[in-house]
């Protein structure tokens, strides 16, 4: 699955293409994500979604390769569920080009998926990620306008806080879920009917 993806920081493309060498900086701004270790252009995290009620767990890794004449860079990235059978798989591909506003990113995202995320299908997962890419950019936004970090030693990693998605998977799965209780019901009517016959003819 292919998704397609455009914002704007407000920046020039030199100083935002400074900050993207810095992931430890950046992996925050990402709904749901949490870096645990980084080693070079080598890393390791997690993510955590949820629907409703139910919650999904994401441990992987990933590395980065840039192309510094081109402001490119490309993320290979790999993950599993944590409880559960589902895998996650995708190459993201970013380039930044100058913007009257500052500085604009096209993303790429060529994603494989199993699990029950999979259920979704095209249509779902484009506006998922409208939705994560979205929050992405406002808090890459407030991370270039926010005063520089003093330097010091790094925070432990913490628990990611679930990116919640029931607002744009909800109607997929009440569509999905139509069917079946469409079945139920009319099963439970014609139960009541034959029931009412038979009381009917017993009467009678």
């Amino acid at each position: 699955m292919q998704l397609d993806h455009t914002f704007t920081v407000p920046a020039a493309p030199d100083e935002a293409w400074k900050l993207f060498h810095d992931l430890g900086r950046v992996a925050p701004c990402m709904p749901g994500a949490v870096l645990d270790t980084l080693e070079g252009d080598t890393f390791t995290g997690r993510v955590k979604v949820k629907v409703g009620a139910v919650q999904m767990s994401y441990r992987g890794e990933g590395t980065v390769t840039r192309d510094e004449t081109g402001r490119g860079l490309r993320i290979d990235l790999s993950g599993s569920e944590t409880r559960g059978a589902g895998t996650a798989s995708a190459t993201v591909t970013a380039e930044l080009v100058a913007d009257p506003a500052g500085t604009r990113v096209r993303v790429r995202t060529d994603l494989d998926i199993t699990g029950r995320p999979a259920q979704f299908g095209r249509g779902i997962m484009t506006e998922v990620g409208d939705r994560i890419v979205g929050q992405f950019a406002e808090r890459l936004a407030e991370l270039m306008s926010g005063p520089q970090p003093e330097p010091g030693a790094p925070a432990a990693p913490a628990e990611p806080e679930a990116v919640d998605l029931g607002a744009a998977a909800l109607p997929v799965l009440l569509k999905k879920a139509a069917v079946p209780a469409a079945a139920a019901l009319a099963a439970v009517i014609l139960v009541r009917v034959i029931g009412k016959r038979r009381r009917t003819s017993l009467q009678g």
